[in-house]
């Protein structure tokens, strides 16, 4: 009796050890993605931001960085280093956009690791951070894909195939001029090229990780996955530029971006 009673508790445990465990990462969920750029690809490039700004002007930031829309309100500093940190602080209301900053990226898989920060300064501060071709013809100012970090929640989103292509676009703003819900087939394709999960935005600084592998993007705070989405646009051959962009307030320091493909 005892060694059959031995023998069902042995059977119980093997089978509980190859149940998934609930809640769990799994696979490539639970990878941590800094460590898979810097064991798989090749840097690209990488800035600390140790230097003094040169203006406020398209190149004032330096070292290949441009900042799109500088020009607009040449009297107004909206990107500030200091002390080794970007400081980016959006004339958005003036220039009449969000702050749009860029550097060259270059690659079909990889990713960036940077670290941020919201400094509290503005409301709703929050971060729109990813990648743009403006050599892809069909796309509206090459927006491809981005990771977007509010204060309660994170975004990932595929603009290349969505509402940044340019029939799509044009399609969905005739409905929004004319205040008219979305068609259900254009509403639908929309949805899927999109996932929005809970986050917690503090003040505090953290790393951030944006990665495309295949048709797959993936976003990681502090070395967990946040959010992770699979669609046709995150595929896109080339990444040329790594781009951020801002309504209000953000700081960026200690930029890599890798190229994996």
């Amino acid at each position: 009796m005892k060694m059959k009673r031995l023998t069902l508790i042995c059977l119980w445990l093997v089978s509980v050890a190859a149940l998934p465990c609930v809640g769990a990462e799994s696979g490539a969920s639970a990878r941590d993605d800094a460590a898979w750029l810097r064991e798989k690809g090749a840097l690209v490039f990488h800035e600390a931001f140790e230097r003094d700004e040169t203006g406020n002007g398209l190149k004032g930031i330096g070292n290949g960085w441009e900042s799109a829309t500088a020009d607009r309100v040449p009297q107004i500093k909206q990107a500030d280093l200091d002390g080794g940190i970007l400081k980016i602080a959006s004339a958005t209301k003036e220039a009449g956009h969000a702050a749009h900053i860029h550097h060259d990226a270059g690659f079909s898989d990889g990713g960036a690791v940077v670290r941020f920060k919201f400094p509290g300064l503005s409301k709703d501060e929050s971060l729109q951070f990813g990648f743009v071709d403006r050599e892809t013809k069909g796309i509206h100012a090459g927006h491809l894909c981005y990771g977007v970090l509010g204060q309660s929640g994170v975004t990932l989103i595929d603009h290349k195939t969505g509402v940044m292509n340019l029939e799509i676009r044009k399609r969905r703003q005739e409905h929004l001029d004319r205040k008219e819900k979305l068609p259900a087939d254009l509403e639908a394709l929309l949805k899927t090229k999109q996932i929005n999960v809970p986050w917690k935005a503090d003040t505090d600084w953290h790393e951030l990780v944006l990665v495309t592998e295949g048709d797959e993007m993936r976003l990681s705070v502090d070395g967990a996955v946040v959010a992770r989405h699979r669609s046709e646009g995150f595929a896109h051959p080339m990444k040329r530029w790594l781009s951020f962009l801002t309504p209000s307030t953000v700081w960026i320091d200690d930029v890599k971006v890798w190229k994996v493909q």
